[in-house]
């Protein structure tokens, strides 16, 4: 039978402690041999002298102790590591729950469940075997990290839920929810229980805070997707990561404001181009993650408030470091807090900034990665770690951290079938980089639909839009500036006022891909599309890989 990554793993697990007791009772039975043939004397196994009967009670005494100490610490594990009971009468606002063959989706459950925790936010933790809809209706958020087993099963302790409960919908429409998923791509029903929950979540009523994150076999990128939800969650909480990247080094090449005097924050066309040519290498729809930096006046007002030395060489791993070059690529912690610790316990207690991710706009022939990227503001003022680093405080040619993740889920379709693409503000990045890649294949059946708030200073990258229409290579387009009437117009007004063409596209096997912003935007987008085709249509064509999402 094939079984997920989750069950192997545990069936490795099995296959080692199997084989480490074996181990251990060959190397007793050796030791045993070793003592009768140094033995001078004939055992004398019915009358023991005294000096065997004290060394026997020492030896079962010490035993004794052994065990017990090992029953001890089992149990301390035990309760370190039992869920918390939920109160049948009231809840929190949130909920992280798991279902889990042999422990790996429990793991990164109980991980989400506290960097939430670590966040201030106060978050119940719980096996979904073990909750009912009525349970579920009493949260705000939840957040369900799930494994697939068997056959496309779920996993053992969750089988009574899919029976009892996620046979016909519930009543979940105050629930919002994100699905971590856990599986190989090896089987052919790749994440399919997490997929299942997530059809009977939105059939319930329950709305998602983000699209379902896939992940294949611990793929570690697309667990820092999850943790990046998780971040953006807590508040944009500089939570660390669980991994970290190894990120390669490029240098910023070109950095461009695209729409000074609008009435949106800054957004700023990026060039990265990498220092090892071997690293042009991505697709349409992938997503490039940054190493962020502090900036260097964020570091010296820090170091003043903490009275430090910026120039204090301290020990980081294995290099030895500038504290003030070590602080650029942390997190800074309450400089009042710090100030009787020595730099290099600072040093040791410093934690890393987390990557950011960004759409990339553009293809390996173009040369550089290009990227789109909106200027944010934290909340006492001061640049977002990762927009701040790469609008502001990075100088030209100034060395780039940064990882390529593969995105499969956004890429461009393979044939030459019909494309709507729609999105908003700095979504327009990822659609740029699917037009280029339907220009370089010469499909030429391409709608795009944008939303932005002024035509004046927001039609990013009008002039190769334009030249695209021309030429034939961009069938149609549609545009909505949110504050330039007198009445807000957003892009899915203007899919709504082509809902005839749209059922003529998707009529002749058009391809939907939305990229943008998720509150707002995509939900909307997304009602449009299930009040055209219906929620069975809709879902059926994300089964067919022919609505892809890329939100944030």
């Amino acid at each position: 039978m094939a079984t997920s990554s989750d069950t192997r793993r545990g069936a490795r697990r099995f296959d080692l402690d199997l084989f480490g007791q074996a181990l251990v009772l060959l190397a007793l039975a050796v030791l045993a041999w070793l003592l009768l043939r140094w033995q001078a004397e004939p055992v004398r196994w019915f009358a023991p002298d005294r000096e065997r009967w004290l060394w026997a009670a020492g030896l079962a005494a010490a035993y004794a102790g052994f065990v017990g100490a090992v029953a001890w610490r089992r149990a301390r594990r035990a309760r370190a590591q039992a869920l918390p009971q939920l109160d049948a009468g009231t809840a929190k606002d949130w909920l992280v729950a798991f279902a889990s063959q042999t422990g790996h989706a429990e793991l990164l459950a109980r991980r989400s469940w506290q960097a939430l925790r670590d966040s201030g936010i106060d978050a119940d933790l719980a096996q979904l075997g073990a909750l009912d809809p009525a349970t579920l209706a009493r949260y705000r958020q939840a957040l369900f990290v799930v494994s697939t087993t068997g056959e496309g099963d779920a996993p053992d302790a969750a089988a009574r839920f899919v029976r009892v409960h996620m046979d016909a919908p519930a009543a979940l429409a105050p629930l919002r929810y994100g699905v971590l998923a856990l599986g190989d791509r090896e089987y052919a029903q790749f994440c399919s229980f997490g997929h299942g929950l997530e059809r009977w979540l939105r059939h319930s009523g329950a709305e998602p805070l983000f699209d379902l994150v896939e992940v294949d076999n611990g793929d570690a990128g697309a667990l820092r997707h999850w943790q990046h939800h998780l971040g953006l969650l807590a508040g944009h909480t500089e939570l660390a990561d669980w991994s970290a990247p190894a990120y390669a080094a490029w240098r910023l090449s070109e950095r461009r404001h695209l729409n000074p005097g609008s009435a949106g924050g800054p957004a700023f066309h990026i060039a990265l181009t990498p220092e090892d040519a071997a690293n042009l290498r991505w697709q349409a729809g992938d997503i490039a993650e940054i190493g962020p930096r502090n900036g260097d006046a964020d570091v010296a007002a820090w170091l003043a408030a903490a009275g430090l030395d910026g120039d204090t060489e301290v020990q980081s791993g294995e290099e030895r470091i500038a504290l003030s070059e070590l602080l650029r690529r942390s997190r800074l912690p309450d400089a009042a807090a710090v100030r009787a610790q020595s730099p290099q316990a600072l040093a040791a207690a410093l934690q890393p900034l987390p990557h950011r991710e960004y759409s990339i706009a553009s293809l390996p022939a173009d040369g550089a990665l290009h990227l789109l990227v909106r200027q944010m503001r934290q909340p006492d003022g001061r640049l977002g770690s990762g927009s701040g680093w790469l609008s502001a405080h990075a100088q030209p040619q100034q060395r780039i951290d940064l990882r390529i993740r593969s995105n499969p889920g956004f890429h461009a379709p393979a044939d030459a079938r019909p494309m709507v693409l729609i999105g908003n503000g700095t979504g327009i990045a990822g659609l740029r980089a699917l037009l280029k890649a339907r220009v370089a294949a010469g499909h030429r059946r391409n709608w795009l639909l944008f939303g932005e708030r002024n035509a004046a200073h927001d039609h990013h990258y009008r002039d190769e839009i334009e030249a695209w229409q021309r030429a034939g290579l961009l069938e149609r387009v549609d545009l909505a500036y949110s504050r330039d009437g007198e009445q807000r117009r957003y892009v899915q007004h203007a899919l709504d006022d082509q809902r005839a063409r749209l059922r003529e596209w998707l009529d002749q096997g058009a391809a939907v891909y939305v990229c943008g912003s998720l509150e707002g935007m995509a939900p909307a987008v997304d009602a449009v599309l299930r009040d055209t085709v219906g929620l069975d249509a809709l879902e059926a064509m994300a089964l067919d890989g022919r609505y892809r999402r890329d939100v944030y």
